[in-house]
């Protein structure tokens, strides 16, 4: 569906809208796939089996959580959230097959959430040809925000990989700018975007890049080329796991550089655990990773007086399943969040364009528990665009440098001036419908 198209059936369906509103009184009404007068059904797709599924499978849980909190206390305009979220095992083929289930079967209104570049991929065309809402992937491909004119229903959430390798660059170039850089990059457009990041800042530090195909679990060859070319400072574009491998091998090659891993890869008490499990009980805890360095753009279980932690901790203390609060159950909290204040926004009897266009038209203004604000325009798609720079010690972080901001296009790196939301008192947002 073209650009102009889509916004001739948002004019028309939101007139439809404010008559049936005014006809009725204000009544919920049954107004898109997915919309009852008293529900709102949301899909999502997840590893939750698989190679993937440590860490990842948490993010779900800690939506549901925050999804039941909200309906506990009313919903959206009385409406309740129904939550589906699929297993796909981080296998691109079964992403298919589930988002399918979802849009076809389930009927669902939007699909939010889903997770990996490579798996979210594979329905980016569907859900776009579909017109279903595909909101906040869990990823930081540029693939779901920087092109709206060619996937106008996908909308980036968290920092993508291209801004976080330019704030990491220009921290190199500034902290270190003797070191010999190599790069550890998973071989997709997770690791094509953070190194094209990266290169705008300190492309004549870097003395080789090595990549990882995804399931080959033997990075031997990789990091004994990083080693043999004299990196001193290895950059790391990779999942958990693989952070990990990283260090298990390196510790085998008496290989001791300065790490710093891309955000996505660094949660101390996951990587942990690999590394116990990896090992087989020879390396029992992160200690390997003291030292190493990273990003972020939310706040952290370790931060317990950060309002939006304890308010969190609250919420999964009560509608939690089993298990503690962790980064990723954090995640998607904040991601949950998020979708709270655009289906608010969206207004009283949503349709799939009403809430696309609601996201473009306001959703710049929006404050939660990111550090930085959202990108959204017509224009852009994108997420936050803003990372602090931390230190891993033991299974927390310590800051070293302050949030900064960029974008991708050019956009210069400046230093984040705006104070940090807390969360309101109920931890619901209360944003006002968009009216156009």
């Amino acid at each position: 569906m073209s650009r102009s198209s889509r916004r001739l059936v948002s004019v028309l369906a939101a007139a439809t809208v404010v008559s049936t509103i005014a006809a009725c009184g204000g009544e919920n009404e049954a107004s898109d796939v997915g919309i009852t007068e008293d529900s709102i059904k949301i899909g999502a797709h997840y590893p939750l089996t698989g190679v993937a599924a440590p860490g990842y499978s948490e993010i779900p849980t800690g939506v549901q959580a925050y999804f039941d909190y909200v309906n506990e206390n009313g919903g959206v305009y009385d409406r309740q959230i129904e939550y589906i979220y699929r297993d796909d095992a981080y296998n691109p083929t079964n992403t298919s097959t589930v988002v399918n289930q979802l849009v076809l079967e389930d009927e669902v209104f939007a699909v939010v959430g889903g997770l990996g570049t490579p798996t979210h991929s594979a329905v980016l065309d569907f859900l776009n040809a579909e017109g279903v809402p595909d909101l906040f992937v869990s990823s930081g491909s540029l693939l779901w925000g920087e092109d709206p004119e060619t996937n106008p229903y996908t909308f980036g959430w968290q920092t993508d990989y291209e801004s976080e390798g330019k704030i990491i660059g220009e921290y190199i170039a500034n902290e270190f700018p003797d070191a010999k850089v190599g790069l550890f990059l998973q071989d997709d457009d997770f690791g094509e975007d953070g190194e094209a990041g990266i290169r705008e800042y300190i492309d004549d530090q870097i003395v080789a890049a090595e990549r990882y195909t995804p399931g080959n679990t033997n990075v031997g060859p990789q990091i004994a080329a990083l080693q043999a070319a004299g990196a001193d400072f290895v950059v790391g574009f990779n999942v958990p796991s693989y952070t990990a491998l990283s260090q298990l091998t390196a510790l085998q090659l008496g290989y001791t550089p300065q790490w710093f891993y891309s955000n996505v890869g660094s949660d101390p008490n996951l990587v942990g655990s690999l590394l116990n499990r990896f090992s087989e009980g020879k390396v029992s805890d992160a200690s390997l990773l003291d030292g190493a360095l990273t990003t972020g753009y939310l706040p952290t279980v370790d931060m317990t007086d950060n309002p939006w932690i304890q308010q969190f901790q609250e919420i999964w203390d009560a509608h939690g399943g089993d298990g503690e609060l962790t980064n990723y159950r954090v995640y998607g909290m904040a991601m949950a969040y998020t979708t709270i204040q655009a289906l608010q926004a969206a207004g009283q009897n949503p349709t799939r364009d009403g809430l696309v266009e609601a996201i473009e038209q306001v959703g710049a203004d929006w404050e939660g528990p990111v550090f930085a604000p959202f990108r959204y325009s017509e224009e852009s798609h994108m997420g936050t665009g803003g990372m602090t720079i931390e230190r891993i010690v033991g299974t927390g972080s310590e800051e070293v440098q302050p949030i900064r901001t960029t974008d991708i296009n050019g956009g210069e790196i400046e230093e984040f001036d705006g104070e940090a939301a807390t969360p309101p008192e109920n931890g619901i947002p209360d944003e006002e419908a968009y009216e156009g």
